[in-house]
């Protein structure tokens, strides 16, 4: 093991310890407002592994947290599954899709291709409010507190629920952390810097980039099945058009490509919008002014900030 690969393992398990021991201590609010965190930063680490590492930029990811959000809460409320066979198909429907999806959109690059995954988005979005009998549109159903036992153990519980998020967020990095250290996110990267190298070097460009679209995905929908089973609300407002925008934007903040980026920008935007909803009704004024100083003077985000200017080595 290198250096470089040991001082990354250092900080991501430091993170990853303080993350656990938060759970003993954080005053009940924050308690929840952190499980809720971990869940929104594993949906951004999926969105980080297409945009920040593979350069590709999505605006239709929502359907992927909504095919697992609904893949769970559907299978939960119309079939009586229990949460554990719940969850696996909100994972399968998220990869499922995703590949559909990539195999469409990665026809097409650029400008193309952030449309063609807009457009998917907004049709998954209208088919959930089309079958509003089942989905109950945009009032969303809930699922009730006793279908939200996972091995006998009830995960509406607040210190189990903080716990189960944590679970979900560490799958989600370190997935994140083996992909990118890994040949095969070493070829995404290559692909970002230079599509047409990697290409002439051999690679199979298609296969790769489709290949992260549906690691992408999965992450995504197990975010969005894990919302389902941990908070109990199943609603077309995560199909919509903003819950493609905010991964963006807690990518951007924290710093795309880099594995601990989607956390620290979640954590950032969470809160930020949080602490000035407390003050003002024009709360969105405070939070846009203030992502606007943070892109100017931190182009690059918090976490791509701190490797350019202090750990070059940081993944």
């Amino acid at each position: 093991m290198t250096t470089d690969l040991k001082k990354s393992v250092i900080l991501h398990a430091g993170v990853v310890l303080a993350l656990f021991v938060l759970q003993f201590v954080l005053p009940a609010y924050h308690h929840g407002n952190m499980a809720r965190i971990m869940v929104l930063a594993s949906y951004a680490i999926g969105y980080n592994l297409l945009f920040g590492y593979t350069g590709l930029l999505s605006l239709g990811h929502a359907l992927f947290f909504a095919a697992g959000l609904y893949g769970a809460g559907l299978a939960m409320s119309q079939f009586g599954l229990s949460a554990g066979p719940a969850l696996v198909i909100g994972v399968v429907a998220g990869v499922v899709i995703g590949a559909v999806v990539g195999g469409l959109a990665l026809r097409t690059e650029g400008v193309a291709f952030m449309i063609v995954t807009l457009m998917c988005a907004q049709a998954g979005y209208l088919t959930i409010l089309y079958f509003g009998a089942y989905t109950r549109g945009d009032e969303g159903f809930v699922i009730a507190q006793t279908e939200r036992v996972l091995f006998g153990v009830d995960l509406s519980a607040p210190l189990v629920r903080y716990f189960a998020a944590f679970s979900l967020f560490c799958a989600a990095i370190l997935t994140c952390f083996l992909a990118v250290k890994s040949r095969f996110g070493r070829v995404l990267v290559a692909i970002r810097e230079n599509e047409e190298r990697a290409t002439m070097l051999g690679y199979d460009v298609a296969k790769y980039k489709l290949g992260a679209v549906v690691l992408s995905a999965g992450l995504s929908a197990l975010a969005g099945a894990g919302y389902a089973l941990l908070f109990g609300y199943v609603g077309a407002s995560f199909a919509s058009v903003q819950y493609s925008i905010f991964p963006l934007l807690w990518v951007l903040l924290g710093g795309a490509g880099t594995v601990l980026g989607p956390l620290v920008g979640t954590v950032f935007m969470f809160y930020l919008i949080d602490l000035s909803s407390g003050l003002t009704t024009a709360y969105m004024l405070i939070a846009g002014v203030v992502l606007v100083v943070l892109t100017v003077f931190a182009p690059q985000g918090v976490m791509g900030e701190v490797r350019r200017r202090i750990w070059r080595w940081l993944p």
